[in-house]
């Protein structure tokens, strides 16, 4: 038996190398990489986000008579659920809803199904941290338990809107 070798051999016209699979495709061409495209759209991703939570709990402020204070969004003291207090299920609303409509947001933003998950971390990281820094590391157990819902059901639903927008038909100009 002859050892094999790591040569290139021409065969029926194609580069192969023996030994290798001939059936297998060449890897596809890497994507470019734009770091400053990334940033754009997280930090548009951020803001849009801080500005549905804000429209929604002036809604709440209207519907509900909450008070309206940034504190709302960057502490854990109103997202308290099992309360006598309605405030916390208001504020839960608005943060699933903030969640739905941004799974839209990365569908239009972000365009690609495999980015979904990435930028929707992201933006909880990001969400997490600024927390974080605002008034401290949360520890109520209904703020994680409402964010990580809402993360998920972000992600889920920007995947499944992106990937229906990736298998959308290319209009073709009928001359």
């Amino acid at each position: 038996m002859l050892p094999r070798s790591n040569s290139s051999s021409v065969n029926n016209g194609l580069r192969t190398r023996t030994g290798g699979n001939r059936n297998r495709p060449n890897n596809p061409p890497a994507q470019p990489f734009y770091p400053k495209l990334i940033f754009a759209q997280i930090v548009s991703l951020q803001c849009f986000h801080y500005f549905l939570l804000a429209f929604f709990f002036q809604v709440n402020h209207v519907l509900y008579g909450t008070t309206v204070t940034i504190d709302r969004i960057f502490t854990d003291r109103y997202l308290r659920l099992w309360q006598s207090e309605r405030s916390g299920w208001a504020d839960a609303i608005a943060l699933f809803l903030a969640s739905l409509v941004g799974s839209v947001l990365l569908a239009v933003i972000v365009e690609k199904s495999k980015k979904c998950l990435d930028f929707g971390v992201t933006l909880f990281l990001l969400h997490l941290l600024l927390c974080s820094l605002y008034d401290g590391f949360p520890t109520i157990l209904d703020w994680w338990v409402m964010h990580v819902l809402g993360t998920i059901v972000m992600v889920l639903l920007g995947e499944y809107l992106c990937s229906r927008r990736e298998l959308d038909d290319i209009p073709i100009l009928q001359i």
